[in-house]
Order: structure tokens, then sequence, then C-alpha cells
């Protein structure tokens, strides 16, 4: 039995990825990446004491990301990106 949070990411082959992304809608793929990238700037702002400019980008940021959740959620509800998701 494993837990899902000791999963370790095993990087597949280009060919491998390039033939699921052939399969996914163009919109999906585009959401899931902005999803990744506004995640990944969420994570960036972080601390106790953040200046007004970063909360201003960190709350642009959030909304990217539940824009691009909103659309992968519409695909499939499993697809959705949270902000503290390491992966």
């Amino acid at each position: 039995m494993t837990a899902s949070h000791l999963l370790v990411p095993v990087p597949i082959p280009d060919r491998v990825a390039a033939l699921i992304g052939s399969c996914i809608p163009p919109h999906i793929l585009q959401a899931e990446f902005d999803a990744d990238c506004a995640a990944r700037e969420v994570r960036r702002f972080r601390g106790p004491r953040m200046g007004v400019e970063d909360q201003a980008d960190r709350e642009q940021a959030l909304s990217e990301l539940a824009r691009a959740n909103k659309v992968l959620a519409a695909h499939h509800p499993h697809l959705a990106v949270l902000p503290d998701s390491p992966f």
C-alpha cells in the first residue's frame, strides 16, 4: 500500500509526452500550463510581511490560477492545480 504523497514523480520520454498532449484539446493544455505557472507564482509570495505590491501580485496569481482551474475542472474535476501542491 502506498500513500500518494510519498510517490516520486517519474520523468516520461518526450515522445510519450507528445502523444499524451496530442490527445488533449489545446485549450486544456494551455490551461494546465497557466495553472502550473500561477501556482508557482503563488508559492513565491509567502511570508508574514509582504508589501502591498507583493500582496497585489499574489492576488493576481491566485486569480489566474482560479481561471485556469475553472477550465481544467470543467474538463475533468481531478485536473485542478492547488497552490500548495508540490507537483
